[in-house]
């Protein structure tokens, strides 16, 4: 895995903790379900993506440090969260959402695509690291997954980012621009959809 990759994996586990974390608080969850909230939204889609493309070790085992980071963190930041919720507003986990899903899918498209996998499957790929983490959030925290709810665009928004990086890459473009070219557009549209209510019809 190159630099940046490495790079946006671990701001996306980050980004990805901290939003299990505040769903976890909000169900008034101890120190031990706080964590592993935090931990199964930060690795749970990276973890079936490994497991579906025959990966060893998973990347949570290959990067062991990822785990005791996650764990210091969430023992730091749930003692204040009373405070932080006055800073931790919806807008703002809003952002972080959807920059971890403009991280996480384009992440894990990138892994397969240097693994020489079709396409669809790299884009497939794509689409499950950046939504299955909050799948599995949301089921534990007994709620609808938000991809699965009647509403604005979200699998989607990944599904048109990891494109959008597998293009610039096939042709030629530095690993940078496509990189974060198909976080962009995820982000982006995202953001967009929760704006305008942007729906897929049906």
């Amino acid at each position: 895995m190159s630099s940046l990759l490495h790079v946006v994996e671990v701001v996306g586990v980050f980004v990805f903790a901290s939003s299990g974390l505040v769903e976890a608080r909000r169900k008034k969850m101890d120190l031990v379900g706080v964590f592993t909230v935090a931990f199964i939204t930060a690795f749970g889609g990276g973890t079936v993506r490994d497991i579906l493309l025959d990966r060893r070790p998973l990347f949570w085992i290959e990067n062991y440090e990822y785990p005791t980071l996650i764990f210091v963190f969430c023992a730091l930041v749930s003692p204040f969260f009373r405070q932080l919720r006055q800073v931790v507003t919806e807008r703002v986990i809003l952002y972080a959402d959807a920059l971890g899903l403009g991280l996480f899918s384009v992440g894990g498209a990138s892994l397969a695509f240097g693994m020489k996998m079709p396409l669809f499957v790299c884009v497939m790929m794509g689409v499950i690291t950046g939504i299955f983490g909050g799948v599995l959030r949301d089921i534990i925290c007994n709620e609808i997954p938000m991809v699965f709810r009647r509403g604005q665009l979200y699998a989607t928004c990944a599904f048109l980012g990891c494109w959008i990086y597998l293009v610039l890459a096939l042709y030629g473009a530095s690993e940078i621009i496509a990189v974060v070219s198909g976080i962009a557009v995820t982000l982006i549209l995202r953001l967009f959809a929760v704006r305008y209510d942007w729906k897929l019809p049906g």
